[in-house]
């Protein structure tokens, strides 16, 4: 049976938002499921950022994640071969990965090449389930992740703004978009 794989990032920010350019990851959660929604396995770590390791007042209650989590946790470096071994293991099953939106690839595409590192999903097709959602439900406007579980009749599960918790509830969604 195929799966996917559905990540969600947090990252630095401040009240206002910052350029892509400016945002570091410092969570990482992902889910590997089943296209029913069924999930297989999951992955989530904190990140230390390295340019900014001080997290903004906004940041660390839009997140509820705090500085001592950030302090103790490895830099990307450490973090995203983990990351890809725990990812080895579901490759040949996987048909590609996920997230709500396109801002996670883009983040993660800029790690990827700001810290020289490898990625198997960048061999992997992605789609952007925001996008996704929006064509299937004919809507005129994409969603935020949490009107759109609304809209399906769902709530959300957990702690918004954490990654885990946020690519969890992406993939709930993502058999009414292959449903259709």
């Amino acid at each position: 049976m195929p799966h996917w794989l559905v990540i969600d990032l947090e990252a630095t920010t401040d009240d206002g938002g910052w350029p892509l350019s400016d945002m570091e990851v410092i969570e990482l959660g992902a889910s590997v499921v089943t296209r029913s929604g069924r999930e297989v396995d999951h992955f989530q770590r904190f990140i230390r950022p390295q340019r900014r390791p001080l997290l903004t007042p906004f940041c660390r209650q839009l997140t509820r994640i705090s500085q001592p989590d950030i302090d103790s946790a490895a830099p990307m470096l450490k973090v995203w071969p983990q990351f890809e071994r725990w990812l080895g293991q579901h490759l040949p099953k996987l048909e590609g990965w996920a997230s709500w939106g396109d801002y996670d690839r883009k983040q993660l595409e800029q790690e990827w090449q700001q810290k020289n590192l490898d990625s198997a999903l960048a061999r992997l097709p992605h789609i952007n389930l925001k996008q996704q959602f929006a064509q299937a439900r004919q809507l005129k406007h994409a969603l935020g992740l949490n009107s759109a579980l609304q809209l399906a009749g769902m709530q959300f599960n957990g702690q918004q703004h954490r990654a885990l918790e946020d690519a969890r509830n992406t993939a709930r969604l993502l058999p009414l978009v292959f449903a259709v």
